[in-house]
C-alpha cells in the first residue's frame, strides 16, 4: 500500500505540473536509503527536468540533474564523460572536513540521498514543480556521516520564455559535531558540463561587461559578476544556458569558467582561497538560478530571466553575509 500511495501521488504531482498547481503535494518522504531512482519535473511545455539519486547501473557518487531541457526540448548537459567520470551534468560538490565529494576515486566521498519529496505550488502566479531531499555526506565507507543536506530544486513555468529553474543547497554539520569545515579546488560548487559540441566552440558573458577574470590556469577563470551565460551548438541548434547568483547567499559568485578542452561553468564561493567553518545549528545556505534559451541570448534576455527568476526563488536563511567564514 506504502508503494502504491507513493506512485500515486507522484503522478498527481506531474500531471498538476501541466495545469497549474493550486496547492503543495507531497509524493513520498523516507528516513531509510532509496535503493534508486529519479525525479522528473515538469512545465506547462512537458518535462524539463530530470534529477537522477540511483537505480540499476548508477554508479555515481552523488545524485544530479542529468537533463535540463530547453523549451524546444535540447539537453546542454553531458554526464558519464571518459575524460572524467566524476562530471554528472549538473552537481554540487564541495570538500568537508578534508574530505573530496566533488572526484570519484576510492579516498572520495559520498552524497548518499534519503528522503524524497516531490510537490506543487504556485508563486506569484507562476507554477512551480519541485523535488526536496535529504542527503548524507558521508566518508568513503558510505557510513560515517561529515554533513547534512537539505537539496530542492524548483522549476518554474515559463511560458514564451527560457527553461527556469532553482537549486538550494543547505549543508549543516552532523548531530554531535561541533563544526564543518568547508575547502575545495577552484571550481568546486554548483557545477555544469557541457556537450562535446561545445567544447572549444562555446563563449561566456558576464552580468558585467567590463567584468575582469582571475586566469587559474590555461583558460579558466573566476569571474566575480551577478551572472554568467555560456552558449554554444547543441544538435545544431544554438543554445544559452545562465547561472544566476541568488542576493542573499552567503558570499557573492566567482564564476568558473573553461572553454578549452572541454566547456564548463560553475558557481563557486571561493572555498579554494578562503575556507568557510559552519557550526552546530548553522548551515551553508546557498541557492542558484539556471535559465536556458534555445538562442543565442542577448544581455538584456538575461538580465531579465535573472530579474524574473529572483522574483521566484526561496527566500534564504536570515544572516550576516560570510558570519560563518574562519
Amino acid at each position: 500500500m506504502t508503494r502504491l500511495r507513493i506512485l500515486l501521488a507522484a503522478a498527481f504531482v506531474l500531471a498538476g505540473a501541466a495545469s497549474g498547481f493550486a496547492q503543495t503535494v507531497a509524493a513520498a518522504r523516507s528516513g531509510a536509503p532509496r535503493a534508486g531512482g529519479q525525479a522528473r519535473l515538469k512545465d506547462d511545455r512537458g518535462i524539463r527536468v530530470q534529477y537522477v539519486f540511483g537505480g540499476e547501473g548508477f554508479k555515481a557518487f552523488k545524485p544530479y540533474i542529468r537533463q535540463l531541457l530547453s523549451p524546444k526540448g535540447v539537453n546542454p548537459l553531458r554526464d558519464n564523460v571518459p575524460d572524467h567520470i566524476h562530471h554528472h551534468a549538473m552537481m554540487f560538490a564541495v570538500a568537508v572536513d578534508g574530505v573530496d565529494f566533488w572526484s570519484e576515486t576510492k579516498n572520495c566521498g559520498r552524497q548518499v540521498q534519503r528522503g524524497v519529496t516531490t510537490a506543487a505550488r504556485s508563486v506569484n502566479g507562476q507554477s512551480v514543480s519541485a523535488v526536496a531531499v535529504e542527503i548524507d555526506w558521508t566518508k568513503p565507507d558510505g557510513k560515517a556521516v561529515v554533513a547534512t543536506e537539505k537539496r530542492k530544486i524548483e522549476l518554474y513555468s515559463n511560458p514564451g520564455g527560457p527553461t527556469l529553474v532553482s537549486w538550494r543547497t543547505q549543508l549543516s554539520p552532523p548531530a554531535g559535531a561541533e563544526s564543518i569545515k568547508l575547502t575545495g579546488s577552484h571550481y568546486f560548487g554548483l557545477g555544469m558540463r557541457f556537450v562535446k559540441s561545445m567544447d572549444n566552440a562555446s563563449t561566456f558573458m558576464f552580468a558585467d561587461p567590463n567584468a575582469t577574470g582571475l586566469a587559474v590556469r590555461g583558460d579558466e577563470k573566476l569571474t566575480p559578476s551577478a551572472w554568467a551565460a555560456c552558449t554554444g551548438a547543441v544538435d545544431g541548434n544554438t543554445v544559452t544556458v545562465a547561472m544566476f547568483d541568488h542576493p542573499d547567499n552567503p558570499r557573492p559568485a566567482l564564476w568558473f569558467t573553461m572553454g578549452k578542452q572541454f566547456s564548463y561553468l560553475s558557481a563557486t564561493i571561493n572555498l579554494w582561497k578562503d575556507p568557510m567553518v559552519i557550526k552546530a545549528g548553522d548551515e551553508l545556505d546557498v541557492c542558484y538560478g539556471v535559465a536556458v534559451w534555445d538562442s543565442k541570448a542577448t544581455r538584456e534576455q538575461i538580465d531579465a530571466a535573472c530579474r524574473q527568476w529572483q522574483k521566484l526563488a526561496p527566500s534564504l536563511t536570515p544572516r550576516k553575509k560570510d558570519e560563518a567564514k574562519d
